[in-house]
C-alpha cells in the first residue's frame, strides 16, 4: 500500500472516530426524544477544555483529569436535560431543538466567560514521537482514539443488549407508547441519553485536544461533522453513525490530501446534502423519520 496513501487514510479514521463518538451521541438522544440535541458539539468543547483545566491549571495527572472531565461534562448534560428540556416536555419538537441551540450558544459563552477565548494545548496521552507504520508515520494520540473509540463501542453494544437499562432505552427507540404501558420511565430514560450523549462527546473531546488544541470554538465544526455522521448513517441508528463518522473522516482527509486542504470542510456539508437528497433515511435509518 502507498505510504501517502496509508498516511491519509489512518488520520481519515482517527479523525471520523471522534466524528463516530460525537454522532453515536446525536442517536442516542434522538432516540430517547425524536430530539436533535445541537449542544452535542459543546460536550466535545467541555471534554477538552476541563481536561486542559484540571491538568494546566489545578495540576491533576492526566489519569485524573480526563476521567473528572468527563463526569463534569455528563453533569452539564444532566442538568440540561433537567432544566431546560424536562420543563419544555410538551412542547413541539421544534421547539425542544431551538432550546438546544440556545443551550449551544449559553455553553459557548459560558466557556468563553470562564477560560477565555484562547487556545490552549494539551500533551498527548504517550508523546508526540511518531510510530512507524509501513512507510506512515502515525501518531501515538491516533491510536488512543482508536482503542477507546473501539472500547467504547463495544461497551454501548454490551450495555444496549446486556442490561435491563439498555433494553428500556431500546423498547422506547423502537415504541415509546409500548415502552411507558409495560412501566419504562421515559423521563428517566431521557436523563440518561443526555448522561450518556455528554459521555461520548467529552470522551472526543478529551482525546482529540492534544492534535486540535482545547478553545471555547472547538466543538461548532466537530458538532456539525458529527451531526452529518448520524444523518449518513441513519439518525437514530448509532452503528450507523460510526460507520458515517469513518465515511466522514476518510473523505475529508482524502480530500485534503489530493485535492485541497481548503475544500476540508467543504466535504462533510456535500455528503450531508447528498444524503439529503438521495438517501434521506441515511445508509441504516428507517422509513418514516420526521421533517423539521
Amino acid at each position: 500500500m502507498n505510504a501517502e496513501f496509508l498516511q491519509f487514510l489512518v488520520a481519515g479514521v482517527t479523525v471520523g472516530a471522534t466524528y463516530a463518538l460525537v454522532g453515536v451521541g446525536f442517536s442516542i438522544i434522538y432516540n430517547a426524544s425524536q430530539v436533535i440535541n445541537f449542544a452535542q458539539g459543546e460536550f466535545v468543547m467541555l471534554g477538552g477544555m476541563m481536561t486542559w483545566f484540571l491538568f494546566e491549571e489545578a495540576g491533576m495527572p492526566m489519569a485524573a483529569s480526563i476521567p473528572l472531565a468527563i463526569m463534569g461534562t455528563v453533569a452539564v448534560g444532566m442538568a440540561l436535560e433537567k432544566f431546560a428540556i424536562e420543563p419544555a416536555r410538551n412542547a413541539s419538537i421544534v421547539t425542544l431543538i431551538i432550546i438546544t441551540i440556545g443551550a449551544s450558544i449559553f455553553l459557548r459563552g459560558a466557556a468563553q466567560l470562564v477560560w477565555g477565548r484562547n487556545f490552549h494545548s494539551v500533551p498527548a496521552l504517550s508523546g508526540n514521537v511518531p510510530i512507524d507504520m509501513a512507510g506512515a508515520a502515525v501518531a501515538p494520540q491516533s491510536l488512543w482514539i482508536l482503542g477507546v473509540t473501539v472500547l467504547v463501542i463495544l461497551g454501548l453494544n454490551w450495555f444496549f443488549s446486556r442490561t435491563m437499562t439498555g433494553r428500556a432505552m431500546r423498547a422506547v427507540a423502537f415504541n415509546l407508547l409500548a415502552a411507558q404501558l409495560v412501566g419504562v420511565n421515559n423521563r428517566r430514560i431521557l436523563m440518561l441519553a443526555f448522561a450518556l450523549a455528554a459521555g461520548l462527546g467529552a470522551t472526543a473531546g478529551a482525546l482529540i485536544a492534544p492534535m486540535s488544541l482545547a478553545y471555547p470554538e472547538v466543538g461548532i465544526m466537530l458538532g456539525l461533522k458529527g451531526f452529518c455522521a448520524a444523518i449518513l448513517g441513519g439518525l437514530g441508528f448509532p452503528y450507523g453513525a460510526i460507520v458515517g463518522g469513518l465515511i466522514v473522516g476518510i473523505s475529508e482527509n482524502m480530500t485534503a490530501g489530493y485535492i485541497s486542504s481548503a475544500y476540508k470542510d467543504a466535504v462533510a456539508f456535500v455528503i450531508i446534502l447528498l444524503t439529503l437528497f438521495f438517501m434521506p433515511n441515511g445508509l441504516f435509518g428507517k422509513r418514516g423519520a420526521d421533517r423539521v
